[in-house]
């Protein structure tokens, strides 16, 4: 059977051109890397190698043997691989949202019922998560929508609308509710790590510019130090702050206006528990 320290210290032989920097590399002797060569001309059943006095080269065989080692050494990388990332899927439990909000809840819900388990999240488009749910690389999705699928799960979570914030002498704070269109043209700050909120409100200000930041530090320096609006919702951490500081108003429009679904792919984990 083949050996693949054997087929590795073949490809290097090709690289490094001598036996004795092969051994090196290696950490053997000389003759005990020749002994391993011997063995894989055993083990193909052929001759691999032109032999003189004083020197060692591959003959035509053994360059093709090269080439056969070579994709047995990925194929067996890709099968390890393959391996460890299904024994860390039994390990963790994996998160994809279209949006940041329902995992201020879910997260630690998760944790507590699973404590054996590692939750890992990530928040994409809309798109994104339905690749994952189609290639069943996620446990959990949260979406914008409901989702019906054969042995899936999916339960509506919780509702998000989205408002504007506006400093209080800014020549929109006596509105209490507003559309998209009121708004496109006002330049505004914007959050990078939104979700599909990002698409939805571009998507519906193609007139307006957006002050865009990766960094929530640096966004919440630049909101509390400029005149530009942002973007909130019922569910924002700061909202109470907000409202004390700055004029929250309302978007009027249904798209601004949110129930997620949870969907479960996993069949060990039941959405019931996460609904209240």
């Amino acid at each position: 059977m083949l050996n693949l320290e054997e087929l590795e210290q073949l490809v290097a032989f090709k690289e490094l051109g001598t036996l004795s920097k092969v051994a090196e590399q290696f950490l053997i002797s000389t003759p005990s890397l020749s002994r391993s060569m011997q063995h894989l001309e055993e083990d193909f059943g052929v001759t691999l190698f032109e032999r003189s006095v004083n020197r060692i080269s591959l003959n035509e065989t053994g360059e093709r043997a090269v080439q056969v080692a070579r994709r047995i050494l990925e194929t067996s990388q890709q099968g390890i691989q393959e391996v460890r990332d299904f024994d860390q899927s039994l390990k963790t439990i994996t998160v994809t949202s279209v949006a940041p909000a329902p995992l201020w809840s879910l997260l630690p819900t998760l944790t507590s019922l699973y404590p054996d388990k590692q939750i890992k999240h990530k928040i994409c488009s809309t798109n994104q998560v339905l690749e994952a749910i189609d290639e069943n690389t996620t446990d959990i999705a949260v979406l914008p929508f409901s989702f019906e699928g054969h042995s899936i799960d999916s339960l509506p979570y919780l509702k998000e609308s989205l408002d504007i914030v506006v400093p209080l002498d800014h020549v929109l704070a006596k509105e209490t509710s507003i559309s998209f269109s009121d708004i496109d043209g006002y330049n505004f700050l914007l959050m990078n790590q939104i979700g599909f909120w990002n698409d939805l409100v571009q998507e519906k200000m193609p007139a307006s510019k957006f002050l865009v930041q990766s960094s929530r530090f640096e966004f919440e320096e630049l909101a509390n130090n400029s005149t530009l609006p942002r973007f909130a919702t019922n569910l924002s951490k700061d909202r109470e702050t907000l409202q004390t500081e700055r004029v929250i108003i309302p978007l009027s429009d249904p798209e601004a206006h949110m129930t997620y679904y949870l969907v479960s792919l996993n069949p060990d984990i039941h959405l019931a528990e996460f609904i209240k």
